[in-house]
C-alpha cells in the first residue's frame, strides 16, 4: 500500500503546478458560493420546484455551516487532530463535491435520464480532481480532502436522490450556462476570494487570540498545566 501511495504521489508531482492551480480555482468560494446560490434560485424559478429549492438550501446550508465551524474550532481554538494531520475540512474540496455536480444536472435538465446521471458522475470527478489538486499545492492534508470529499458527496448525492420525489426543473441549458458564468464577473480565472481571511479574524475576535493557530501549532509539543489539561505551546 506505501508503494502505491508513493507513486500515486510522485504522478501527482509529475504534474505541472499550474495546472493544479488552475484546477483548484474551480473550488473558490469566490466562484461556487455564488454558484449555489443560482442553483436556488433556479430551483425557486416555479412554484412546483419550491420544494427541491428548500432541500437544496437545507443540505447545502447545513453542510456550508459544518466546514465553517470546523474551521472556526481550529482557527480560534487549536481544536484538531495532530495524529490525522486535520485542522478542519477542505472547503474547496466540499464545494465541490456538493455543487458541479448538482450544477451539472441542471444544465441537463431538459435532457434525458443518463445524460443526466453521466454529467452529475463527471461533476464528482471534477471535485475530486479538484480535492487532488489541493494536495498537490500542499493546501490541505489527505484526511482533510477526503473530509470534504465525503461531505460534498453526501450533500449532491443526497439531494439528488430525494429531489426524484418532487417536480423536476426544465430549463433551457443555455440560460443555466449564461448563469453559472455570472460569478466571472466578480472573481477573475486565478484569483481566489478573501474567505479564508474573513474566517481568521471571525475566529480570533471569537476566540479573543492575537493570531489565529496554525498547522504549526498542531504539531508543535504540548504543555500540561495542573489540571493536567494539555495546552498547545504558542
Amino acid at each position: 500500500m506505501g508503494l502505491v501511495r508513493e507513486a500515486a504521489w510522485q504522478a501527482i508531482l509529475s504534474i505541472p503546478q499550474g495546472v493544479w492551480w488552475g484546477l483548484t480555482w474551480f473550488g473558490d468560494s469566490g466562484l461556487l458560493l455564488p454558484v449555489g446560490l443560482l442553483i436556488a434560485l433556479w430551483l425557486a424559478s416555479s412554484r412546483r420546484t419550491w420544494p427541491a429549492a428548500g432541500l437544496w438550501v437545507l443540505i447545502f446550508g447545513t453542510a456550508c455551516m459544518l466546514v465553517l465551524l470546523f474551521k472556526l474550532a481550529f482557527l480560534g481554538w487549536g481544536v484538531g487532530s495532530a495524529s490525522l494531520n486535520f485542522t478542519g475540512i477542505s472547503g474547496h474540496t466540499m464545494l465541490s463535491a456538493s455543487i458541479w455536480p448538482v450544477a451539472l444536472w441542471l444544465l441537463a435538465s431538459r435532457g434525458t435520464h443518463e445524460l443526466r446521471v453521466g454529467l452529475a458522475v463527471f461533476g464528482w470527478v471534477l471535485a475530486a480532481c479538484i480535492g487532488i489538486s489541493r494536495l498537490a499545492i500542499y493546501a490541505h492534508s489527505a484526511s482533510e480532502v477526503a473530509a470534504g470529499y465525503l461531505l460534498g458527496m453526501a450533500v449532491s448525492a443526497g439531494f439528488l436522490a430525494l429531489q426524484r420525489r418532487m417536480a423536476h426543473p426544465r430549463l433551457r441549458a443555455s440560460l443555466v450556462a449564461l448563469s453559472l458564468l455570472l460569478p466571472l464577473v466578480q472573481l477573475q480565472p486565478g484569483h481566489a476570494a478573501p474567505t479564508h481571511g474573513l474566517i481568521e479574524r471571525m475566529a480570533m475576535r471569537l476566540a479573543g487570540v492575537e493570531r489565529p493557530y496554525t498547522r504549526d501549532d498542531l504539531h508543535r509539543p504540548a504543555k500540561v498545566d495542573a489540571s493536567g489539561y494539555r495546552w498547545p505551546v504558542l
